[in-house]
């Protein structure tokens, strides 16, 4: 039983075991089943959603047009009128068809863009797999998986935008274009529409213009340049990038032979042949030039910047800054002898006019040759030119106010100066001019000056400074203070970097192109140029201030060609130097330039001007160093016509204060510095000199007696000061003609003996004071002739008697003296005894005083009168009448 028992007890756990693995085993089934559900649920939407969302990108696809997949669709360009000036791509194509394309061109076009051509239904799903495991590994966008049909696709009705709409509506156009073409009718499309660069649309038309040959007549080489060539044009084309063309050749020579369409002795004989061996020369191809060429070529080169644009296909709408009135007037300029005497065919010029305040570009004057097409612009490309004085302000002015705080008074020593290595640098009429304001140095266009600015600020802020600008050549050395070094900016670099200037330190990079809307006529893409700071409004303020003075009439200003009246503008001339060897090896004259610059700036314009020749062997003669001047007061004249130009306003960084000229540190001028040596100069507010100078201060005149001593037969003269620590510059006149300079002394008196009656006598007196010195106080005595004494004294003689007589007249007058004189007539004894006591009580004989009054100048010590006198000249320090601190001089 209890086995029987322990049997039933086992069976029901294994029961009840086995039912609960089988419950365990229904959960997890229907859990995969439940995750399976939802997969293909998800698929599903996920599918419905994708071709939902399909749907959608390709119900606003553009229809197949059959005239639209043969033409290239040309681009319109708007000036700032909104008005269409020009067309690109829509020049004349040689069509060629496919039955007559060579089998050689045929292999090079499919070994390089799409060898699988022939066996795709317009997608490529192999292409695009390994384009999608390159673009995971390498990065969006490095590999692409377009086939000719889809270039076809895109180059015929959508943009070069990489979104998943336009992705959408390309595939299913390519589709839709292989339902409705053969292979062959579609590849004959691709080969008349690709872009061959140089305006060049299709590969018969680009056969003939780099080979002058038909696509039958191409070699090997040939055919795999032009094959080649569409996927990158211009930084293949062979005129511009040799290298880089050979090596996409040698590319496309390579696939054909990996696809088994040449053998490798055919490949690498092709390999060894340059593109240039066979290439028609550049010049041939420069011809039929389009509208407003020059500009045109800028507007091109931007908009291959902005993205993968093509301008000749893409049937873009350009928006420029272009102002036609003002292109007119600079073609006028340049192609016609109207404005300027040009001196022969071969003289250059190149011009930029850009706004101010935004960096637009308003026109452009590239060269003078109007037959060439998209020839050399000398606006734009003038890398082998460099900008003598024009760059003074942006290396060395520019950066010493911008760092160092320099004053537009900023004192500079014109002196021979070196080099760091020791190679002296001269100015350009290799003369030194001695001490000068920073001002003057730049209107003068001094190059010393310069060169020292530049030393002081140092090369490492100079390149921050100058990049700012949009200068960005990589090297800079010492001499690009002065434009002659390794920084070659063309007119429309330059013209960024001026504008800078008159817009408060704020720079635009100059632009031509506005925006850009693609064909869908809904996508627009702006250029995006935004005002960056460039440098302090100060120092703008102060270098345009001074500018403004190049254009000046003041002595030595170099820009007085440029100067137009009523017209506040500001500008630099730049002029550059042949070397001796050069001079004598080409036989150029003393005077000439190999180039002529002028750069200027009002508050509404900007314009820059290279004049010269192409080759630096032909020199601008002296005569004509003025025309880029010239060009620039016209171009401004026209432009400012009929609109108002405010003068440059001085920020509140600025102060404008006086200094008194030569004065080094500035000093403010004192209340006696002559106007003539006052100046007023620009400082960065809290810099402006605060110490007044000294150096015309005027110390008062001395008070200055003088009188005759009967006594001592001498002339007495003294002086003196409110200014106690002063000393005197004393010069006298002796008399007869006689004078005498007693230098500079701290005496205040002086004494002239032995002086002659009826001589006059005079001194001079200056007080000094370090470099101060006062008007002359001045005294002069003229000694009575011995007539002229005795009348003196008898009309003392006259007044004594007369004042005798008076108060006698008083006495009579006077009771009490009346009762007085009866006492003296009762006593007439006393008087008598009194006399008769004093023997000595009489008149005495003249001591010599006559007259003086001075009891000094008597000696009673001294008997003998004559032998005192003959002694006074033998001891002139020790007169008888002794003046303290004084000075004696013997007139006998």
């Amino acid at each position: 039983m209890g086995e029987n028992y322990q049997s039933r007890t086992e069976r029901r756990r294994k029961v009840g075991a086995n039912k609960k693995q089988d419950k365990n085993k229904g959960k997890k089934k229907s859990l995969f089943k439940k995750v399976i559900v939802v997969f293909l649920i998800l698929a599903f939407v996920g599918l419905a959603a994708g071709a939902g969302t399909f749907a959608w990108y390709v119900k606003d696809a553009p229809k197949l047009d059959k005239q639209l997949l043969v033409d290239p669709v040309a681009s319109q360009l708007l000036d700032i009128n909104g008005e269409v000036f020009t067309t690109l791509g829509a020049e004349r194509r040689d069509y060629v068809e496919f039955d007559h394309i060579s089998k050689q061109v045929k292999d090079a076009v499919l070994a390089t863009e799409d060898v699988r051509f022939y066996k795709h239904h317009g997608i490529d799903i192999k292409r695009l797999a390994g384009a999608v495991l390159a673009n995971f590994s390498r990065g969006f966008g490095s590999e692409g998986a377009s086939t000719l049909t889809q270039q076809v696709v895109k180059r015929s009705f959508l943009s070069d935008e990489k979104t998943l709409k336009r992705k959408a509506q390309e595939a299913w156009l390519s589709i839709q274009l292989e339902n409705n073409y053969t292979k062959d009718q579609i590849f004959e499309m691709y080969v008349n529409k690709i872009y061959y660069s140089n305006g060049i649309h299709g590969i018969e038309t680009a056969s003939k213009f780099y080979f002058n040959k038909t696509l039958d007549e191409l070699e090997l080489q040939e055919a795999a340049f032009l094959a080649g060539l569409p996927q990158s044009p211009n930084n293949y084309n062979p005129y511009k990038h040799l290298e880089k063309a050979d090596k996409r050749k040698n590319i496309v020579l390579s696939l054909m032979h990996q696809h088994g369409k040449i053998s490798k002795e055919q490949m690498e004989k092709a390999q060894k042949v340059s593109v240039a061996e066979t290439l028609v020369p550049q010049e041939e191809n420069q011809k039929e030039s389009y509208k407003y060429d020059s500009f045109v070529d800028q507007v091109i080169r931007e908009v291959e910047e902005m993205g993968d644009y093509n301008v000749f296909a893409d049937g873009l709408k350009i928006y420029t800054t272009l102002d036609p009135d003002a292109q007119k007037h600079t073609e006028n300029m340049l192609f016609t002898d109207e404005v300027v005497q040009y001196p022969d065919e071969k003289f250059q010029a190149g011009i930029v006019l850009m706004d101010t305040k935004s960096g637009e570009v308003r026109a452009i004057g590239g060269s003078r040759n109007q037959e060439v097409k998209r020839g050399r612009n000398f606006a734009t490309q003038l890398k082998d030119k460099t900008p003598g004085s024009t760059a003074k302000p942006i290396f060395d002015y520019g950066p010493a106010i911008e760092y160092l705080n320099w004053s537009t008074y900023e004192q500079i020593v014109d002196e021979p100066y070196t080099y760091h290595g020791g190679v002296p640098i001269n100015n350009f009429d290799r003369s030194h001019l001695g001490q000068m304001s920073m001002r003057e140095a730049l209107y003068r266009s001094r190059n010393i000056p310069a060169l020292k600015a530049f030393h002081e600020v140092g090369q490492e802020n100079v390149k921050q400074f100058t990049e700012k600008l949009g200068l960005d050549d990589p090297e800079l050395v010492e001499a690009d203070s002065i434009g002659g070094g390794e920084q070659h900016p063309s007119p429309m670099t330059l013209a960024g970097a001026y504008a800078a200037f008159g817009n408060n330190g704020m720079y635009n990079k100059p632009h031509t192109v506005k925006k850009i809307v693609l064909m869908d006529e809904e996508t627009e893409i702006k250029n995006k140029v935004e005002p960056e700071v460039a440098m302090k409004d100060s120092t703008a303020y102060m270098v345009t201030d001074m500018l403004k003075d190049v254009l000046s009439g003041k002595a030595g200003a170099t820009g007085g060609a440029a100067a137009i009246p009523g017209l506040p503008v500001a500008g630099k001339t730049g002029t550059t130097n042949y070397t001796q060897k050069e001079m004598l090896e080409n036989n150029i004259p003393d005077g000439s330039s190999p180039d002529s610059w002028f750069a200027g700036y009002t508050t509404n314009y900007t314009i820059a001007v290279w004049t010269g020749y192409e080759n630096r062997k032909n020199p601008i003669l002296p005569k004509d160093l003025t025309i880029s001047q010239q060009l620039f007061k016209s171009l401004m004249t026209h432009v400012s016509a009929d609109i108002q130009t405010p003068d440059f306003t001085m920020p509140k960084s600025v102060v404008r204060a006086a200094v008194e000229k030569g004065s080094n540190p500035a000093k403010k001028p004192s209340k006696h510095t002559p106007d003539s040596n006052i100046v007023y100069e620009l400082f960065v507010a809290g810099t402006q000199p605060t110490e007044v100078s000294q150096t015309y201060d005027k110390l008062d005149a001395p008070s200055v007696s003088g009188k005759y001593d009967k006594g001592g037969k001498q002339v007495v003269f003294s002086w003196s000061h409110s200014d106690k620590d002063v000393k005197y510059n004393v010069q006298v006149d002796l008399g007869g003609g006689k004078k005498k300079d007693l230098g500079t002394t701290s005496d205040t008196g002086y004494t002239i003996s032995a002086v002659e009656p009826g001589e006059t006598y005079g001194i001079q007196v200056v007080a000094v004071s370090g470099s101060q010195r006062s008007a002359a106080g001045t005294a002069s005595v003229t000694v009575p002739s011995d007539e002229d004494e005795k009348d003196e004294d008898e009309d003392e003689e006259d007044e004594d008697k007369q004042d005798e007589d008076d108060q006698d007249s008083e006495d009579q007058d006077d009771p009490e003296n009346q009762d007085e004189d009866q006492n003296k007539d009762q006593e007439p004894d006393q008087d008598q005894n009194d006399d008769k006591q004093d023997p000595n009580n009489e008149q005495q004989p003249d001591n010599g005083n006559n007259g003086n009054e001075n009891p000094g100048n008597q000696n009673p010590g001294n008997d003998n009168k004559d032998d005192n006198k003959d002694k006074e000249p033998d001891n002139p320090e020790a007169p008888t009448n002794v003046i303290p601190d004084g000075r004696e001089e013997d007139n006998g």
